[in-house]
């Protein structure tokens, strides 16, 4: 199996401005040198953690899903970001995840954050999706779910591991880092797979600050990259898919556990 070669982009976003951050995060893309297989963005790379959906939703044909699809054309590379959809009446925060050659797949948020009008005004997603990816197998998650270990578990399908990776993108703030630190760690154990959080930087229209600390890591729960904090950072990760396999080998917890489904 081949390594799979990730960026992370961990950046400022522009508040409900859509085009300023297409346009920065055109700059950033067009200025990786590194041949990436994924290009990962932060939760509503288009506008913020906002809960202005009517200004700020797009249709699943609106410009700044074409500048995903162009960019992953343009790179040869897959590139995955979360914006606010408008679809049939409805709101919902979708993780769109572009191959190059334009097909896509979307997951759209399970968990909706109370602390904000997140859960009243958008419509929860129900399922879960694995991508294919150079035969890898990838799990998309976005933000809060990353408090929810049963939505994200790992499970045993026919003597074979669900998934390999599980990524979130986010837009987690500085008062609650320790959360993010300690529960990225937690994924990677408990599910035995990389798992990589991608997070942005900088305050928001409602003056949360955020410091990044996008991170990568392996099945281990060893840190193998942390962004510096409040640092715009572009960085590609090599993950290395035979020490996954020799760790999973050793080590087979996942013969173990608990069968499962999810309602």
């Amino acid at each position: 199996m081949e390594n799979l070669n990730i960026t992370l982009i961990q950046t400022a976003l522009f508040w409900e401005d859509p085009p300023k951050n297409l346009d920065h995060f055109r700059k950033l893309i067009d200025g990786i040198k590194e041949q990436s297989d994924l290009i990962l963005l932060p939760e509503m790379f288009n506008t913020g953690f906002s809960i202005n959906p009517e200004f700020c939703g797009e249709p699943m044909d609106g410009p700044s899903m074409l500048f995903l699809r162009e960019m992953a054309k343009s790179k040869q590379a897959a590139v995955a970001a979360t914006l606010l959809v408008m679809e049939e009446g409805e709101y919902v925060n979708r993780l769109v995840f572009y191959y190059p050659d334009g097909t896509r797949m979307t997951y759209d948020k399970r968990h909706l954050f109370r602390l904000s009008e997140e859960a009243d005004i958008f419509r929860g997603g129900d399922k879960r999706i694995v991508i294919p990816l150079k035969g890898w197998k990838l799990m998309p998650m976005i933000c809060y779910d990353l408090r929810f270990p049963v939505w994200s578990k790992n499970r045993m399908i026919e003597d074979d591991y669900e998934y390999d990776l599980l990524f979130y993108l986010s837009n987690w703030p500085i008062i609650r880092s320790l959360a993010w630190r300690a529960l990225m760690v937690a994924r990677a154990i408990e599910n035995i797979a990389f798992v990589i959080g991608v997070n942005r930087i900088g305050e928001d229209g409602n003056g949360m600050e955020h410091t990044g600390d996008s991170m990568v890591v392996d099945p281990r729960g060893e840190i193998l990259f942390q962004a510096p904090a409040n640092q715009e950072t572009v960085e590609t990760i090599t993950l290395n898919y035979e020490d996954m396999r020799l760790f999973r080998e050793s080590f087979a917890f996942g013969l173990d556990w608990d069968t499962f489904t999810i309602h």
